[in-house]
This record gives structure tokens, C-alpha cells and sequence, in this order.
């Protein structure tokens, strides 16, 4: 799943690099980098140092698609030693999370986790982004398996009950 976040990471890392380059050196030093995508207003902007108009495009960006700090939202991870089990749980974890489907409430995949195996355990994931927080610890609230919402991220094994 994609990660809003990508080009404030972007944006984060090029200029640190950049800001790093040169650091107690007697001559000027420059930064070059080869981004695979160059005209990304990230890189363009990391690369010019704007940071007031890369805060405002970043801005626009995440109120017109309804992104944190516009929205809530959770990732809701399952783990399990066993594949099928992990895959059948996130399923009905997802379908309880959406019984009923409340308003303003939108839940994005399953699709395997970043790192799918991680010490011998299987992993899932899905997306709730929800109008308020208070919307999404309802709807997370609705599957007792899913702990408790601390900043970001909900996680349960499969199997458990």
C-alpha cells in the first residue's frame, strides 16, 4: 500500500543530505542525486530548499485526499505462523471492523505487509481512514481483537480471541 507520507520523507531526507554536504569542510561542496522520478515537486522542491512551499503543497495535497491531519487514521495489522490463517483473519478482522459500514469510514486493501515475514510470522494489512478519530476507534472497537488504537497503528495475531 502506498504511504502518504513518501514525499515528506522525500522532501526530509534530500534536504538533510543536502544540508549535511560540506558540513566543516574547508571547500564548497554540492550535493547530486539521481531521484527516479525528477520533476516530483518533492525532489524539486528539496532541491530549491522551499520548505514554506513544499508545507503548502503537502498541505493541499493531503486536505484534497482527506490525509492525517485532515482525517484519522489506523493501520491494522495481523500476524500469524501460518499463512492461511494470517489471510482469513485479516478478512473477517476487516469485515468486523465495517459491520455496519459506519459513515465517513473508508477501509483500503488487505495487501501483504511491507516486511510480509518477520520472525517466522506471516503478515497483513489494512487501511481504516476515518473522518474523526472518533469514528475510527468506534469502528476499531467493533473486533475486540484489535488493540486499542495508540497513535497509528492497531495490531493483532491471528487466532487470538
Amino acid at each position: 500500500m502506498p504511504d502518504f507520507r513518501a514525499a515528506e520523507r522525500t522532501f526530509q531526507l534530500l534536504t538533510q543530505v543536502a544540508g549535511r554536504a560540506g558540513r566543516g569542510s574547508v571547500c564548497r561542496a554540492s550535493c547530486w542525486c539521481r531521484p527516479s522520478i525528477p520533476d516530483h515537486y518533492a525532489v524539486r522542491l528539496a532541491a530549491a530548499q522551499d520548505y514554506q512551499a513544499f508545507y503548502e503543497k503537502e498541505l493541499n495535497f493531503r486536505r484534497m485526499m482527506h490525509y492525517p491531519p485532515f482525517s484519522a487514521m489506523a493501520n491494522v495489522l495481523v500476524r500469524s505462523e501460518k499463512k492461511e490463517m494470517a489471510h482469513a483473519d485479516e478478512h473477517r478482522t476487516r469485515a468486523c471492523c465495517s459491520m455496519p459500514p459506519p459513515e465517513k469510514l473508508r477501509i483500503m486493501g488487505p495487501a501483504e505487509a511491507p516486511v510480509p515475514r518477520l520472525k517466522n510470522e506471516y503478515r497483513y494489512q489494512f487501511l481504516i481512514k476515518a473522518a474523526s478519530r472518533k469514528a475510527l476507534e468506534r469502528a476499531a472497537a467493533a473486533d475486540p481483537r484489535v488493540s486499542p488504537l495508540r497513535t497509528q497503528v492497531g495490531s493483532h495475531r491471528a487466532g487470538d480471541r
